[in-house]
């Protein structure tokens, strides 16, 4: 599982193996010695690991957990200068600044690891001596440099605001006044307190992620992509619409278990796009389909992405609870998605593929059960045993363990060292990010800054909630922009979530609203992130591609509204309430659907003052309120009524 937005650079290469349990090796800088070298540091990180959280105590060593973080950063960061490079010219090639970096940052943490009891006993992080504060302050920009690489300049400049924002605290105004630090003061709070760079993002990382991302490099590895590609094609392949549906199944399987929109899109686009597009899609709905899709799979459990778990810290609830939240909407999104596409195929006449170019299902499943008996694994470990941390590592071991076996011996050693290398990347990528977003987590601690902020925006809606929803949903929306999505929901459920929860909101419906608006800006002009990289494969207009891909996710658009309203959607409730809720959203969805795509079954094509009815009927089953819904299937009734007295219009044929 990856981070979802500069993280991206970690899955370059897309899964396109197609041959049976076959390990793809991901070249690129990673090579000679700078390949044994993120191999040695990967094994000690991994085995770290795996000793801190099942308490094994190798040799008598089981540190502190401050230590344990410290040690986490010494062993990765380093993993991130050598894989990531400092500038466009050095995408093939290690420098000696890099190599620099690397053993700079495994110096200084490693010494902090070292002083950790003292940091703690004597309180350093306030007031230490001059080497420790030295190291702390070479913490911080060797922070800052690796979320520079990894994230991209936008987040490494609000990073460094945020780092040095103490300096100048009191001279802010109004909700943005906090209290002031000196240069050294920062460093030391930075760097050896524990609410910015160790503080709660570095925490998940070092105790939840690091599993969660071996699984998701092993499943990368050893084709996963292909296997849920088959999959999906042997489900849907052969239905009306049918490659849009595989792209839309296929993303959603994998998107869930990679954690990476970007990635997704690259890797099943890859196939999916090109057989829309044969099929009689236009290139700008084909990309927007994969577009739409990948962005859905990274809030579709069980794995979901990195911020789930950040989530779940928050809110101070098992991960299986946050799970169990996400499900619903994540599944409505789907829907939604698989009824326009069908509805888009039935009015333009698009056919599915022809059954002899389909793989069969049987042979797709004898190939590759393993994936889904240890995604079932990993699912019963986490629902049965609610063991977060351990559950990936046993389902991780089970996937590679199985795969060696049928691949009858071949590789064996290769394919163990070509997962510690390729996992070893996506975590030295994540901790780089997250212990740059450490500092903007200190800085609105230190100051005081966030609980302010939260205050001054109930102030500023005036008590009204829609009013108050629409301040956040663009605020999430602004920052999804500049962002990786972890960023945006760490800084958005300190100094807005509060707002919410204070305004009356289910807690766990608002730190989801957050979520879901912070994902956004990947569909959604001017950035589009997802929609430009599938645009690239598309071969079509990339804001034309966008635009279609905002259409198209119009629920992921109401999604947050309707469960943030009605928390029964996130299964928070009676059951004969939850029950009401998921079926009026499920009849809203097909409604709002066949208004988008003038199309409704047993209907037939619909005039466009038609379809707007049954749409503004859609809209108006959203509001959870029994005189809104009545009006919703009054208009949904009227709409089908109209349509049996005046039929459509004869158009001609639209590529929308």
């Amino acid at each position: 599982m990856q981070e979802t937005r500069a993280e991206d650079h970690s899955a370059d290469a897309p899964d396109t193996g197609a041959s049976s349990w076959g390990w793809q090796r991901q070249e690129g800088r990673l090579t000679g010695v700078a390949w044994f070298v993120v191999l040695a540091l990967g094994s000690l990180g991994i085995v770290l690991v795996v000793n801190q959280i099942f308490s094994l105590a190798l040799f008598g060593f089981r540190p502190l957990s401050t230590a344990y973080y410290y040690l986490v950063i010494a062993l990765f960061l380093p993993v991130a200068y050598l894989a990531f490079p400092a500038r466009q010219a050095d995408q093939e090639q290690v420098r000696w600044y890099d190599w620099a970096l690397a053993l700079l940052a495994l110096a200084t943490c490693g010494y902090l690891a070292s002083q950790a009891v003292n940091i703690i006993t004597r309180g350093w992080d306030i007031d230490a001596p001059p080497l420790p504060t030295s190291a702390g302050a070479l913490l911080v920009l060797l922070s800052l440099e690796g979320v520079r690489r990894c994230g991209g300049t936008i987040l490494f400049v609000i990073c460094s605001v945020f780092a040095v924002f103490p300096l100048f605290a009191d001279h802010m105004p109004g909700a943005l006044w906090g209290t002031q630090y000196t240069a050294l003061e920062a460093a030391r709070a930075h760097a050896m307190g524990v609410e910015s760079i160790i503080g709660i993002p570095m925490r998940i990382v070092s105790e939840l992620l690091i599993g969660f991302l071996v699984f998701g490099s092993a499943l990368i590895i050893s084709g996963g992509g292909a296997f849920f590609m088959n999959f999906a094609m042997a489900l849907m392949g052969g239905r009306r619409g049918g490659p849009a549906k595989v792209s839309i199944l296929s993303s959603a399987f994998f998107g869930s278990l990679s954690g990476s929109v970007i990635s997704n899109v690259i890797s099943t686009g890859a196939m999916t796009i090109p057989t829309m597009r044969k099929s009689g899609y236009p290139p700008h709905y084909a990309g927007a389909v994969e577009a739409c899709a990948s962005t859905g799979g990274t809030l579709m459990p069980p794995v979901m992405g990195a911020v789930a778990f950040i989530m779940a810290s928050f809110l101070n609830v098992s991960y299986v609870s946050v799970m169990a939240a996400a499900l619903v909407p994540a599944v409505l999104f789907y829907i939604a998605l698989m009824l326009q596409s069908d509805c888009y195929a039935a009015r333009v006449g698009l056919k599915g593929l022809p059954r002899a170019a389909l793989p069969r299902l049987g042979p797709v499943l004898r190939q590759g059960w393993v994936y889904l008996v240890s995604l079932g694994v990993l699912v019963w470990l986490l629902i049965g045993y609610r063991i977060e941390s351990m559950a990936p590592f046993y389902a991780s071991v089970l996937l590679v363990l199985t795969a060696i076996w049928l691949n009858r011996g071949a590789g064996r050693v290769q394919v163990v060292l070509d997962l510690i290398v390729d996992a070893s990347r996506n975590i030295g990528n994540l901790v780089a990010i997250l212990a740059g977003i450490g500092l903007v987590v200190g800085a609105l601690s230190i100051t005081g800054v966030g609980t302010a902020f939260s205050r001054e925006l109930v102030n500023l809606a005036g008590g009204n909630v829609f009013l108050l929803l629409i301040l956040g949903a663009l605020t999430s929306f602004i920052l999804g922009m500049g962002m990786t999505v972890s960023a945006c929901y760490i800084f958005l459920a300190i100094v807005l979530a509060p707002a919410l929860v204070q305004a009356g909101l289910n807690q766990m419906a608002s730190h989801m609203f957050i979520l879901y608006w912070g994902m956004l800006s990947f569909i959604t002009p001017p950035v589009a992130l997802a929609a430009v990289a599938a645009s690239g494969i598309a071969r079509a207009r990339p804001m034309q591609t966008a635009f279609t891909s905002m259409r198209l996710g119009l629920p992921l658009f109401l999604l947050p509204f309707m469960f943030v309203l009605n928390p029964a959607l996130i299964l928070q409730g009676e059951t004969a309430a939850i029950v009401q809720a998921v079926g009026t959203a499920l009849v809203a969805i097909w409604m709002l659907s066949s208004g988008l795509e003038r199309y409704a079954y047993f209907a037939g094509v619909l005039d466009r003052k038609i379809a707007a009815l049954i749409f503004v009927g859609g809209l108006a089953l959203i509001v959870p309120e029994w005189r809104s819904d009545l009006a919703g299937l009054t208009l949904l009734a009227l709409g089908y009524a109209l349509r049996l007295v005046f039929p459509p219009t004869p158009q001609p044929t639209e590529n929308v």
